[in-house]
């Protein structure tokens, strides 16, 4: 257990996420040796630049190369962090719980294709070892430290770049069966809020500047710009919690936490308050989590041993 290095990644359709690290989705090969070595990630003698404009969403993360660049992208970070050139990996990942059994064999077979592999990252070189590969539940990881502290039945929200995602907890357990996964997470919003600028104002806006105003309630904007990405979140958050009360939850009563990246959207933008509405607002607490249960894991199979 001491020798293995567990590197826990959030793979999210706009922004990849670790315990200590977060950067855009996106990576682009570039055809000749860059002079600058930022983001720079070199691979079977190919050049990558990792960031940048992220990549679009593909029907799943395992149908090219991209996420598995990411993938050491993302380990370098983390072992840069903890100055190690040379590891032993732990991979933990997750997957919504909704799609969870269909697509955790793929994800599994993907992360670990090589088991043994060396790459440089930013112009450090690295030799690692993939050991294990651990695929979590998303949204429950990013409570998974906190159940203690949770009502008898609490429900998490975890609204990310693709996917809304309603899990209901019950005695510190998901209720699988009433788990629900819709496709309208921020990219949608994003998408609606340009179509909207276009219509009325014939311009569209970077993602970047909107999620600025998400992140911050702030504009830089012109007034009339920021008039339409303000009232388009607005509109957003009251469809997450319309979608909420369709599943037949009593919006007063229901002790409901907020996570992921559309946490904050809703503290800043949505009408409903109360104190049965809490917020994660940490866009790492699934990487967190899963970090943290994987620990656990191995801390329980070594004191089997």
């Amino acid at each position: 257990m001491e020798e293995l290095e567990v590197i826990a990644i959030d793979h999210g359709w706009s922004l990849m996420k670790t315990p200590s690290s977060v950067f855009v989705s996106g990576i682009k090969e570039i055809t000749t040796e860059p002079a600058l070595k930022d983001n720079l990630l070199l691979y079977k003698g190919k050049y990558y630049r990792v960031g940048g404009k992220r990549m679009e969403v593909r029907p799943t993360k395992v149908i090219d190369e991209t996420y598995y660049l990411l993938t050491l992208a993302a380990i370098a970070k983390e072992l840069k962090l903890r100055k190690k050139k040379k590891a032993k990996i732990y991979l933990a990942v997750g997957l919504p719980i909704s799609r969870f059994g269909a697509e955790k064999k793929d994800f599994i077979s993907y992360l670990s294709r090589e088991r043994e592999l060396s790459f440089a990252f930013e112009g450090d070189y690295y030799t690692i070892t993939i050991c294990k590969v651990s695929v979590y539940p998303q949204c429950y990881a990013a409570v998974a430290d906190k159940l203690s502290v949770f009502r008898r039945r609490q429900l998490i929200v975890d609204i990310g770049s693709w996917t809304l995602d309603l899990m209901p907890i019950e005695d510190m357990i998901p209720d699988e069966g009433d788990c629900f996964t819709q496709e309208m997470g921020l990219i949608t919003c994003m998408r609606t809020i340009n179509e909207e600028c276009v219509r009325k104002l014939n311009g569209e806006i970077t993602e970047s500047d909107i999620q600025y105003i998400m992140r911050t309630g702030e504009s830089e904007l012109p007034p009339e710009y920021t008039e339409i990405v303000v009232n388009g979140l607005k509109k957003f958050a009251d469809t997450v919690y319309q979608v909420i009360r369709e599943h037949k939850y009593n919006l007063q009563l229901t002790p409901i936490t907020f996570v992921g990246g559309g946490a904050t959207v809703m503290k800043l933008f949505s009408s409903n308050a109360g104190d049965n509405i809490s917020y994660i607002e940490d866009v790492r607490a699934n990487a967190k989590g899963y970090e943290f249960l994987a620990k656990v894991a191995l801390m329980k199979n070594s004191g089997k041993r």
